[in-house]
């Protein structure tokens, strides 16, 4: 009787080559059946462009790729799912306007005489999403579910292809700690029903907790694999970096000083529902100090940063910028006064993805002198300036400035808003999620960067959803609930735990009675 090979897919000295850059230099991967197989590396070391090398997104210059121990061709996305190979990609690929139902089935329908047999679908979807946990309003559009929700429809969209090999790339980047381990539940239970899963990642944690076996790439080569159970985070954070890496953020204690931002009694409309998203919060940034906007992503943050950054009108209350009333204000005239903001939403409001990383760095300056002369824009100053933040911030790019935005991978992608925003040097800094998607080496130096622009006077704004940044880098966290802040707290002397309850709306202060008394 012939011996099942032990790895269900083998990746043999694959490279893959972009202009400018070598993105998989001879890597080799093989993945067990049965197993949750972490693939870690720093933004840009070239994971994502393995697994789409995998998926049959990109061919590979040199290099095969074995299924169950015989050599497959794999030219596109649809020779991959022939293989039972799926992917869930990091930033989703789903039709907003769609329902959660169209989504799974888009693509792989059951049709008779040429009829959508949607009854049918319909069912294997439910009884789906019932074995694994999965649940989802099969009938709601995918514009209207969380994020959370949209990542559940693309693990369905697998499953409904009958897939075995599940990709999973930076499956958390957006989810909150709740999902998080959700997510996580979920993994492992498709992996006792046989499947096997190549999880991207550079969480730690979070591969520490879920994984069998680690393989790490740097600056696309291949390190090494090492079983889960036998390494530290320490190890591993120094085969990907190469350096030992501070994993706790090092800073003195905040001296505020006066007020930069004040918010008052400021409501903001939600466009999912008829309650607002932000209800009468007051709060004020101060000078010299890291703020935090603490709580479980959908609490109304995301619309107090629209309302403060003038994406968003507010109904009611004023927001004060460096003494000016800025309630009203365009957003140019906002950034005039001395505001800068890293979006969310990195494609969405953070960059123009068909615009080179030039081009980029300097849209919301090209008007200023050093950079335009009698409304002609000075390209050679734009380009130094280019090189000069690329430099600093170590953003990686295939072609240095003139590298289309959209084609850097999304860590660097988030270096080059940071880098733009921070080097603005105006008083506010509004921050949200400014590490999303970011390893331990680039994360230690945005948290750097952050501390020291609080050192040198700015108010720093911090929205964020991780808790371990939360604790280790803001001075004073403001937590919200349901649109409304639930708590201030002072890191020093609260815990994660505590920090959870009021996130999860268990636990609340007063705080009016605390602002009366002050």
């Amino acid at each position: 009787m012939e011996q099942a090979p032990e790895y269900v897919i083998e990746m043999l000295h694959i490279t893959k080559v972009f202009p400018g850059i070598k993105a998989n230099d001879d890597i080799t991967l093989q993945l067990k059946k049965g197993e949750i197989h972490a693939l870690l590396g720093e933004n840009g070391a070239g994971k994502s462009t393995l697994m789409s090398v995998l998926f049959g997104l990109y061919q590979p210059e040199e290099g095969v790729i074995k299924k169950d121990g015989k050599v497959v061709k794999i030219n596109n996305p649809n020779d991959a799912t022939a293989l039972h190979i799926g992917m869930v990609h990091q930033h989703f690929k789903l039709i907003d306007v769609f329902t959660v139902l169209d989504n799974i089935i888009l693509g792989a329908e059951d049709t008779k005489l040429g009829f959508l047999q949607k009854k049918e679908a319909r069912k294997k979807v439910k009884d789906l999403s019932e074995r694994y946990g999965l649940h989802v309003d099969l009938d709601a559009k995918i514009e209207d579910i969380t994020v959370g929700m949209q990542q559940r429809v693309e693990i369905l969209k697998m499953l409904y292809r009958e897939n075995e090999i599940l990709i999973f790339d930076e499956p958390t980047a957006v989810l909150t700690p709740q999902e998080i381990e959700e997510l996580m539940a979920i993994m492992r239970g498709l992996v006792k029903e046989g499947k096997s899963i190549l999880f991207i990642s550079h969480k730690l944690n979070e591969i520490m907790e879920v994984s069998d076996r680690v393989s790490v790439l740097r600056k696309g080569k291949y390190i090494g694999t090492v079983n889960t159970a036998e390494t530290t985070k320490e190890e591993l954070s120094s085969m990907m970096v190469g350096r030992p890496v501070q994993l706790v953020v090092d800073k003195d204690d905040a001296k505020p000083a006066e007020p930069i931002l004040e918010v008052k009694n400021l409501t903001v409309p939600s466009k999912l529902h008829k309650n607002n998203a932000v209800k009468n919060v007051t709060f004020t940034a101060h000078a010299g100090e890291i703020t935090c906007i603490a709580g479980i992503d959908g609490n109304g943050q995301t619309e107090l940063v629209y309302a403060l950054s003038g994406l968003e009108k507010a109904t009611s209350g004023t927001i004060t910028l460096c003494g000016k009333d800025i309630t009203k204000a365009s957003i140019r005239q906002r950034s005039l006064t001395g505001m800068s903001h890293i979006p969310e939403d990195r494609h969405k409001h953070g960059l123009v993805l068909d615009f080179t990383l030039e081009q980029n760095m300097v849209l919301q300056r090209y008007y200023e002198k050093d950079f335009q002369k009698a409304g002609f824009i000075k390209f050679g100053a734009v380009r130094q300036y280019a090189n000069k933040l690329i430099e600093q911030f170590d953003v990686r790019s295939g072609q240095g400035p003139i590298t289309m935005a959209r084609s850097m991978s999304g860590g660097n992608q988030q270096k080059a808003i940071v880098a733009r925003e921070i080097d603005r040097n105006l008083p506010l800094i509004i921050a949200v999620q400014p590490t999303r998607g970011l390893d331990v080496g680039a994360i230690e130096f945005i948290h750097k960067r952050l501390v020291e622009e609080r050192d040198a006077g700015k108010a720093v704004l911090l929205v964020s959803l991780e808790l371990e940044e939360v604790m280790s880098l803001s001075d004073r966290i403001l937590v919200m609930y349901e649109g409304e802040i639930v708590g201030e707290l002072d890191p020093k002397k609260t815990t994660v735990q505590e920090l959870g309850l009021y996130m999860a709306g268990a636990k609340r202060e007063d705080t009016e009675k605390k602002e009366e008394q002050a």
